[in-house]
């Protein structure tokens, strides 16, 4: 096909070769295949963020540090100029958070290059070779349901103790890929975590908490539909405490258990958490009756 404005700089660069197809275009991002000599990849193309509402950056944004000066007082003025590097700042977290947590062995995809607001990286695939499928696409049996749900358990464990919390997880954002075994067998189907530029730092981001049990209740509502003893599970505030009194590491192993403290409670704060999860909730089923009837 014909290669999109955004990314001939990249085949001038001599970045990517061929553009193949569009894979999807969704609300932040448009994907397109596209192939590196031998290499088949996939190029993230981003959106400009004006349907974000303010709150939202503000929840997702707290604590990015941005090294130039200039920079950080337009962004914080809201200049042209402002709206330019903050819409830039959002667009790098998802890099950055990409290439830490490969590092710290999360399943991910690979990143390759970041030019001129697009992302190259690896293209996670199904067993023929094809785009992998998101979970929402895929109905499961309870133990492929309880098998999924733990690896992804360890993944969260895992980004959290690379000091990122994932923000948006849920089953929109998870592909089932398929992975090859050493000794050359059928391999096996295993998740992997993408759509990361609202990944917030888990130690200075004062809404990380929230966000992580919001994740983790995500996979166990999806997974629940399939296994419903995960409904009554409690992975979120155990891994979380766990966490908070730095205890928490890859090595860990959660029961699903979590005895809440009986101290007084902050019922403002109460409140806010509810109104903030009855708004989640509105938001994800209204993505799950687009997806539906898409």
């Amino acid at each position: 096909m014909k290669a999109p404005p955004r990314l001939q700089s990249l085949i001038e660069e001599g970045l990517i070769d061929t553009v193949v197809r569009q894979l999807m275009s969704g609300k932040e991002a448009m994907v397109f295949v596209v192939r590196c000599g031998d290499d088949t990849r996939c190029a993230k193309i981003y959106k400009e963020a004006t349907h974000r509402s303010f709150r939202q950056a503000v929840d997702y944004t707290e604590n990015r540090k941005v090294k130039n000066s200039r920079s950080a007082r337009a962004m914080a003025k809201g200049s042209k100029f402002g709206r330019q590097e903050q819409e830039a700042a959002w667009q790098s977290a998802e890099v950055d958070a990409l290439y830490r947590l490969a590092a710290a062995g999360v399943r991910v995809p690979k990143p390759y290059n970041f030019c001129d607001g697009v992302l190259l990286m690896e293209l996670v695939t199904d067993a023929n070779g094809d785009a992998a499928p998101r979970l929402n696409d895929v109905a499961f049996t309870p133990e492929q349901a309880l098998q999924h749900h733990a690896t992804l358990i360890k993944e969260v464990v895992r980004m959290l103790c690379a000091g990122v919390v994932h923000g948006d997880l849920s089953e929109f954002n998870i592909l089932l890929a398929h992975t090859a075994l050493a000794d050359g067998g059928d391999g096996v189907d295993e998740p992997v975590i993408i759509d990361l530029p609202q990944a917030v730092d888990a130690a200075g981001n004062n809404h990380a908490q929230r966000m992580l049990l919001r994740d983790v209740a995500n996979l166990c509502d999806f997974f629940g539909q399939f296994a419903p003893a995960l409904l009554a599970t409690q992975f979120g505030p155990e891994m979380w405490s766990l966490y908070q009194a730095g205890l928490l590491s890859n090595e860990s192993v959660l029961t699903g258990h979590f005895e809440r403290s009986q101290a007084s409670v902050d019922m403002q704060a109460v409140l806010r958490e509810i109104d903030d999860a009855r708004e989640e909730d509105a938001a994800r089923r209204l993505r799950m009756a687009t997806a539906a009837t898409g």
